[in-house]
């Protein structure tokens, strides 16, 4: 037995308790009912039923132009239509609501009008979830500091574009793989084995510290590295983010300070034995020039020349130590720096062998600079002085100036054989040399990076992929400088 046709008014109390807003609408556009959720989502009045909807005054979300256009659109085809996320001005709602809007024609019945249905569903809670959402991965792809999430397993799902610049590899490369492509061999185990045990405890369920990893060219990255274990509504681990701080400048910089400090240290150092040592070596030189005076035997002269030779070497090892432990303050003036570099290169030819060529590579504006023009004409000559004993006295050096704003850069490129790995992370520190024993003091490079550091520069040291050599040094400009430090 068929059941019996629900009737008109049962129809009409059902839908009038539909949790989503139903609206009927008759051709050519009269509002001829809504049940009681359409007016609790859309905020209207009902005392619109039974006006025309093309005469509403407000066109707000759920009646803009595009829905007028397809209510209209049904009447004369049968045509449905959808409309995701509407905004939608509500009364009772200051910051208004979003509103999922359907459009469907009813079957038409001989010699009566078109209608049609609309059904309106309020989704201001998704739309809260998804502009959440994008808004947290904006946040993730914008963020400065490394991040990654991986899945239960530990296996990546994605990184963000930090991750990418800072380990050098690319995400489509992290993908699918584990947080261990970065891993260094310097990090314990036993640091992995805590994070884990950290990360798996459900009272716990995060772990921080400060890990070493490795980029993609084999650098270690000194990282403060803090992972959280993401959980479902049922206490279960879903994903891992981490966030990884690049503490590698920062390491530098203490570095540079702690370097700073040992060098101030050594300095007051070498000016105490320095001063001590001077009056001694004076007296020796004054009993051995007497002695030469009054003595007529030869080989007793030729070893008080000897003894002489070797007082003298120590006098100038004392006068390295004074100019190490100097701490005069910068005469500042105008200087061009390429006046600089030709005035130490015409020094420098007059001294070394003419097998050595040195090559001028200067801007034509010069390059202009606040400092001392004497101190300054000590680093570039000592400089040039190293990179013509790196070669035994036979090759090419060149020295360019550059004008890189905001700073002026100086470079010394020699031919030599370049520097060991193990002593490129030490030239400038005071008495480390490279040179043969008797034949440096391992000062004149120390000396250099405190001049460079109080006028607020840098020097730095590399080896070449060619062969040879090159130290930079990069001062600030003279519009961009201010006034030149104190060594420390």
């Amino acid at each position: 037995m068929d059941p019996e046709p629900l009737s008109a008014e049962r129809m009409a109390a059902l839908l009038d308790g539909a949790p989503a807003g139903i609206a009927l609408v008759t051709a050519p556009g009269r509002f001829e009912w809504a049940n009681r959720a359409y007016f609790e989502v859309t905020g209207r009045d009902p005392s619109m039923i039974g006006h025309d909807f093309h005469e509403i005054l407000e066109a707000d979300g759920t009646w803009s132009a595009p829905i007028r256009a397809a209510v209209d659109e049904a009447f004369r085809t049968g045509r449905a239509a959808a409309f995701r996320s509407v905004r939608a001005l509500h009364r009772a709602q200051r910051a208004g609501v979003y509103l999922d809007v359907d459009v469907r024609a009813l079957d038409a019945r001989p010699g009566e009008p078109a209608r049609v249905l609309l059904m309106i569903r309020d989704v201001s809670d998704r739309v809260e979830q998804e502009t959440r959402a994008r808004l947290f991965y904006a946040s993730f792809r914008s963020s400065t500091n490394a991040m990654q999430l991986t899945d239960a397993k530990g296996v990546m799902v994605d990184v963000n574009p930090a991750f990418e610049r800072i380990y050098g590899y690319s995400r489509e490369e992290c993908v699918g793989r584990k947080p261990n492509l970065v891993r260094s061999r310097y990090t314990p185990v036993e640091l992995y084995e805590q994070m884990w045990a950290d990360l798996k405890d459900p009272a716990r369920g995060y772990w921080s510290g400060e890990l070493l990893n490795r980029d993609r060219k084999g650098v270690e990255r000194p990282v403060l590295l803090s992972i959280t274990a993401i959980r479902n509504q049922a206490d279960e681990i879903t994903h891992y983010l981490g966030v990884a701080v690049d503490r590698s400048e920062q390491r530098n910089w203490e570095l540079r300070a702690a370097h700073s400090d040992r060098l101030a240290s050594v300095g007051q150092l070498a000016a105490g034995v320095a001063h001590e040592i001077n009056t001694p070596l004076a007296n020796v030189m004054l009993i051995a020039e007497s002695l030469r005076r009054r003595t007529p035997d030869p080989e007793m002269r030729r070893r008080l020349d000897t003894l002489t030779e070797q007082v003298e070497a120590a006098a100038r090892i004392v006068r390295s130590l004074l100019d190490f432990a100097r701490r005069e303050e910068p005469r500042v003036s105008d200087v061009d720096l390429v006046s600089v570099a030709r005035d130490a290169i015409e020094f420098v030819r007059g001294k070394q062998s003419p097998d050595v060529e040195i090559v001028e590579v200067f801007p034509p504006e010069g390059a202009r600079v606040s400092g001392d023009r004497g101190q300054l004409g000590q680093v570039v000559t000592n400089l040039l002085n190293n990179a013509c004993d790196s070669m035994g006295g036979r090759g090419r050096v060149t020295v360019e100036v550059r004008n890189r704003d905001p700073v002026a850069e100086l470079e010394v490129i020699d031919q030599g054989p370049g520097i060991s790995p193990e002593a490129l992370g030490h030239v400038f520190e005071p008495f480390f040399t490279t040179k043969p024993e008797g034949q440096g003091t391992g000062l004149g490079l120390a000396v250099c990076h405190g001049i460079v550091q109080s006028h607020h520069g840098s020097i730095a040291a590399r080896n070449l992929a060619k062969g040879g050599a090159s130290f930079l040094v990069r001062l600030p400009l003279r519009d961009a400088t201010v006034r030149p430090r104190p060594r420390q």
